[in-house]
Formats: C-alpha cells, sequence, structure tokens
C-alpha cells in the first residue's frame, strides 16, 4: 500500500471521528491509528502547519492555495466541505504582550538558532537509505540533473552520482552520505572516497550530518586529485534555508512608528527664528 502524506492523514482521521478536532486530537489519532510516520522532534507543528496552510480562512506568504480545512471559534479544524450545524467563525488570534524592535530582533535570532538545530535532528534521525534519497534532491535542488543513488550494497564506497552543467559541458559528480550524530567524518573516510571515486568523476562531494576534524578539511582538495567538497550538517541547513528546500517562510511584517517623519516639515510656517 502505498504511504499516506501528512494531509491524507489528518484527512482520514477527521472522516473517522466525524466530528472537527483540536490539533493535538488530530496528531495524537495519527500516530494510535499508525496513518503516519513523523521524521520531525516536533511532530505535532508539523500537523498544526499542514493544517494552517490548507485552511480557507488562514492566508499568508506560505499558505497553499489549497484548501481542505476551516478553523471553528474553539480552535479546532473540520473538513471544508463537509456541514456543521454550527456556525463556522476564524477564532480570533492572541495578541502577544507589546515587546520592542530590539527585543523582537533577540526573539527572532533564538528562533533562527532553535530552528536550525530542530532542522539538524530530524536530518539525524533518518535513516541512512532516507538520508541518501534526501542529499539526492537536495543536488537537484541547486541544479544538478541525471542524480540518482547507487542501489544498495553495489555502491562501490559510491551512495551516488550525477551531473551539473558547467558552460557547455557536464561535470560529473559523486556523492557520499554519512548520517551520523556525534562522531565526526576524518581522513580515512576522505581518503577512502577519494579512491572510490577517482577516474570515476571530475568532482565529489561529501555529505554528513555531523561535523568533519581538521586532518579532513585539509585533503579535502590535493593536487591532481579528485577535488573532494565537504558539506556538515550546519551547511546543509544553510542550504536548505537558501533554496527554501524543506523550509517555509512565514513573512510578518514589522511596523516602526516613524509619525515624526511627516509631522517635522516646515510648511511655511511662521517660526520666530
Amino acid at each position: 500500500m502505498k504511504s499516506r502524506t501528512i494531509i491524507q492523514a489528518i484527512i482520514e482521521v477527521m472522516k473517522m471521528v466525524g466530528q472537527p478536532m483540536t490539533v493535538t486530537e488530530i496528531y495524537n489519532s495519527i500516530i494510535e491509528n499508525n496513518f503516519y510516520t513523523f521524521k520531525s522532534d516536533e511532530p505535532i507543528q508539523i500537523v498544526r502547519g499542514q493544517l494552517r496552510r490548507h485552511c480557507e480562512s488562514l492566508n499568508f506568504g506560505s499558505a497553499s492555495p489549497t484548501k481542505y480545512f476551516v478553523i471553528l471559534s474553539n480552535q479546532s479544524y473540520w473538513l471544508k466541505n463537509l456541514p456543521l450545524e454550527e456556525v463556522i467563525q476564524e477564532a480570533k488570534p492572541d495578541i502577544p504582550n507589546e515587546v520592542s524592535f530590539e527585543e523582537l530582533g533577540v526573539l527572532h535570532k533564538k528562533y533562527v538558532e532553535d530552528f536550525r538545530q530542530r532542522v539538524l535532528e530530524s536530518l539525524k534521525s533518518l535513516d541512512p537509505r532516507t538520508f541518501e534519497i534526501f542529499s539526492k534532491r537536495l543536488l537537484e535542488a541547486y541544479g544538478f540533473h541525471d542524480v540518482n543513488v547507487t542501489k544498495k550494497g553495489k555502491d562501490g564506497g559510491i551512495d551516488g552520482y550525477g551531473k551539473l552543467k558547467i558552460g557547455l559541458a557536464d561535470l560529473k559528480v559523486s556523492f557520499q552520505c554519512k548520517r551520523w550524530n556525534k562522531t565526526s567524518v576524518g581522513r580515512k573516510e576522505i581518503d577512502q572516497f577519494r579512491g572510490a571515486v577517482q577516474g570515476k568523476c571530475e568532482q565529489a562531494i561529501f555529505f554528513t550530518t555531523s561535523t568533519f576534524t581538521r586532518d579532513a578539511e585539509k585533503v579535502s582538495f590535493q593536487v591532481g586529485a579528485v577535488p573532494v567538497i565537504l558539506i556538515d550538517g550546519s551547511l546543509i541547513v544553510d542550504l536548505m534555508v537558501e533554496k527554501r528546500f524543506g523550509v517555509e517562510v512565514q513573512s510578518m511584517p514589522i511596523y516602526i512608528s516613524a509619525l515624526d517623519n511627516v509631522i517635522s516639515e516646515n510648511d511655511n510656517l511662521d517660526l520666530d527664528i
């Protein structure tokens, strides 16, 4: 049976229960019925995000034009095309306490740091094969083509390969993936990978969710050898953010009072100077 998407799992849960549900109720029911296997450290936020993106009364930068749900006044959700006796009303958002522009900057910085860490931890929770597929798709997002993941057990030290258009020619590229949590990738792994790709490609890329040792960084480029581009966990998250790959952005305008700019003009006033 083909795996469900998150949206399909949410819709199936709602139809099964037959009444409006909160985000927590939807998430718990998905888990209890094994409708979807999450790969995030905060899966309930993923459910909330999908509900909001596809909710008829909510429109923001990353909202989907396809709407499946409505939000009720009690903060529960229901299917858009199924009738309810109660009057559907959009819930009023909570009004946050007043904060200064500087405080917003600090909060935003902290949020971004926490977000990056959550994404990295989610990558580390992937199984090795899924991380290889993720790396393939990340390369495709950067313009690589004919990218393939090598069949399991027959990679010969190469997890995948592809091409990158450079001018009129195609640059042949091979890549290796190490979905590691704490252990750093060292010189040994780089040397082994280079040995596997030598004579087979013009460039090699080494992905890891961990970090690289200094020795590994020193030997990534050597005269007369295939260069090995090192992409660690932090850089992977950078690339995801840059390409909006597995990352969505919600824009919130920040207003700054500039009233003085319109009341301080000298409109031929009689000034005693």
